[in-house]
């Protein structure tokens, strides 16, 4: 199977994470989209974030009637900072069965070459890359196998966004899934 690994925080999911994922889902060549939850991404500091399990927590509540998703927890028996070719390199060998893509957005692309073995995942892994407005996919990345997904239908929702608005008080409705709303109030999140 070809499953599409989209690595993130997820602090909290929110609607543009599960656009992403479905656009993904609809039209590259992958049977499903795994949520891989970062305990921690080693180009972003940790001090705002919430407990992975939690977080985890929140991933499956949001996906849990979407067949073509998944969350995995991979990342949390790995050792810390999270390194995507450590994470890859364990699920191929974990799962010779499937074919592994990462799900990529192109401003995240421009910053590929301060990746841990850049060049090794680059030669093993595809790229599904979904294109944001001023980061255009450059060449010079030719060793590379892209898939480039044109027109994504971006929301321009941040997660730093949704933590502001929960911790000054403000809705947070239609960013989040009402569910993962509902969770976020009842466990007191990001308070």
């Amino acid at each position: 199977m070809k499953i599409g690994l989209y690595f993130g925080s997820f602090n909290p999911i929110h609607m543009g994470h599960l656009v992403i994922a479905s656009h993904v889902a609809n039209y590259a060549d992958v049977q499903q989209v795994w949520f891989v939850v970062s305990p921690q991404n080693p180009l972003k500091s940790s001090t705002s974030l919430l407990n992975e399990h939690q977080r985890l927590f929140l991933v499956q509540k949001a996906i849990e009637n979407d067949n073509r998703f998944k969350a995995c927890d991979v990342e949390f028996k790995l050792p810390k900072p999270s390194y995507s070719i450590d994470t890859l390199t364990y699920l191929s060998e974990k799962h010779p069965e499937h074919e592994f893509l990462i799900i990529i957005g192109s401003d995240s692309l421009q910053n590929i070459k301060q990746w841990k073995n850049y060049k090794e995942l680059l030669t093993n892994y595809k790229l599904i890359v979904y294109e944001r407005p001023g980061f255009e996919v450059n060449q010079i990345i030719d060793e590379a196998d892209l898939c480039i997904l044109k027109n994504a239908p971006l929301l321009n929702i941040s997660a730093t966004l949704i933590r502001e608005n929960i911790r000054t008080g403000k809705n947070i409705n239609y960013l989040v899934l009402a569910i993962v709303k509902d969770e976020i109030e009842k466990g007191g999140y990001y308070k």
